[in-house]
C-alpha cells in the first residue's frame, strides 16, 4: 500500500537542513507532501519558497496554505494544524510526519500518524531560517545557489549610448572581484539584420537580460553587478519605437536593485560602427533621470572622467554595503 509523508514549515528560507529533511522523508514514504506556511509579511514570498523547493525536490509534492493559526496554544495549535493537513491532502490523513520539531509527536498524533524526528538538535546541519535571515553569507555554503540568489546586492548600471556604462561595470566588477552581467541587447543588436526594430525583441531582450542576471547571481557571492536592465530597455523601445512597451514596463516593474547608477552624458560620444545615438544622448539621460526619481531604489548619477566615476560608484556602494547609505 502506498505511504503519505508530510513535511510542515515556513522554509525561511529554504537551507540544507530542511533539504535533509524533506529527502528523508522521501526516502520513507512513497508520496510527499512538503506544506510551506505563508503570511503577508514574510520575508520571502511563500510562492518563492515553494518554488526552489520543488526545483530542489521535484519528487515531492509542494503546497502552499496560510499560516493563520495562532502559535503556542499546545495542543490547540497542534489539533488546528493536524485538520488543515488532513484538508490540504484531501480529507485523509497521512501516515507518517517528518518534523524536526518539539511539536512533532504531538502533531503527528492528533493526525494518527507515526512520528520521524529528523537532526532536532541541528548536528547535522548547524543552521537555522533566524540565523540565515540575520547573517546569510555566514550560512553561504548550507544554501542552494537558487537561495543564494535571494541574499546578493544587485547593483544596475545604466545610461544612454556611448556613456560608459560597460566600462563603469566592467570597472565595479573587477574592483570588487565580483561577477557582472553584460548588457544582452548589445550582443543582440550587433547579431541582428539591419533593419527596423519590432516590439516584441524588446521584449525579448529585457527577459534575456533578466534571465542572464539571475544566473549569474546564483554564482554570485555577496555583490552583483548589472550592466543595464529591463528599464533600460523600455527606453530604448521609445527610443526606436517612439511609444511605451506595456510589458517591457511591467518586466521592469517587477524587479528592484539595492542602488542604481546613471552614467552622465557629459563625455565624449565614441563611435564604434554600430552607435547612431548621439543625438539622443541628452534625452535619454533626462528621460532616466524622470524614471529612476520616480522608482523607490536610490540612485546616483556619476559624472567626469574614469576614475571620478568609479570613486563615486565605489563610495555609494561601499556605504551601501556597510548600511549606511
Amino acid at each position: 500500500m502506498t505511504s503519505t509523508g508530510v513535511v510542515v514549515g515556513k522554509f525561511l528560507p529554504p537551507h540544507l537542513g530542511h533539504s535533509y529533511l524533506i529527502d528523508t522523508a522521501l526516502a520513507g514514504a512513497d508520496r510527499v507532501v512538503v506544506v510551506v506556511c505563508a503570511r503577508p509579511d514574510d520575508p520571502f514570498p511563500a510562492e518563492r519558497r515553494a518554488a526552489v523547493l520543488r526545483e530542489l525536490h521535484p519528487a515531492a509534492t509542494v503546497v502552499v496554505t496560510p499560516d493563520d493559526i495562532p502559535d503556542g496554544q499546545g495542543d490547540a495549535t497542534s489539533e488546528a494544524w493536524a485538520h488543515r493537513t488532513v484538508a490540504l491532502l484531501g480529507g485523509t490523513p497521512p501516515d507518517v510526519v517528518f518534523t524536526s520539531e518539539g511539536y512533532g509527536e504531538r502533531y503527528a498524533a492528533f493526525l494518527g500518524a507515526r512520528h520521524v524526528c529528523v537532526d532536532r538538535e541541528r548536528r547535522r546541519f548547524p543552521v537555522s531560517g533566524t540565523a540565515v535571515r540575520a547573517d546569510p553569507w555566514r550560512y553561504a555554503n548550507l544554501l542552494s545557489p537558487a537561495v543564494r540568489a535571494w541574499f546578493v546586492t544587485r547593483v544596475c548600471v545604466l545610461g544612454a549610448e556611448s556613456t560608459g556604462t560597460t566600462t563603469l561595470a566592467r570597472d565595479l566588477a573587477d574592483h570588487y572581484r565580483c561577477e557582472w552581467v553584460p548588457e544582452y541587447g548589445r550582443a543582440y543588436s550587433e547579431r541582428r539584420p539591419a533593419v527596423g526594430w519590432r516590439r516584441e525583441e524588446f521584449v525579448h531582450i529585457a527577459r534575456c537580460q533578466q534571465s542572464d542576471e539571475d544566473a549569474a547571481a546564483r554564482r554570485s557571492g555577496p555583490l552583483l553587478i548589472c550592466d543595464t536592465d529591463a528599464l533600460a530597455t523600455s527606453v530604448w523601445h521609445e527610443r526606436y519605437v517612439g511609444t511605451v512597451s506595456p510589458e517591457v514596463e511591467r518586466l521592469a516593474a517587477a524587479r528592484t536593485y539595492a542602488l542604481y547608477i546613471l552614467t552622465a552624458d557629459d563625455i565624449p560620444f565614441v563611435q564604434d560602427g554600430t552607435r547612431d545615438g548621439e543625438h539622443v544622448r541628452g534625452w535619454m539621460t533626462h528621460r532616466f533621470r524622470r524614471l529612476l526619481e520616480a522608482r523607490p531604489e536610490p540612485w546616483i548619477e556619476v559624472r567626469g572622467d574614469r576614475p571620478a566615476r568609479l570613486a563615486a560608484a565605489t563610495a555609494r556602494i561601499d556605504a551601501l554595503r556597510k548600511g549606511t547609505s
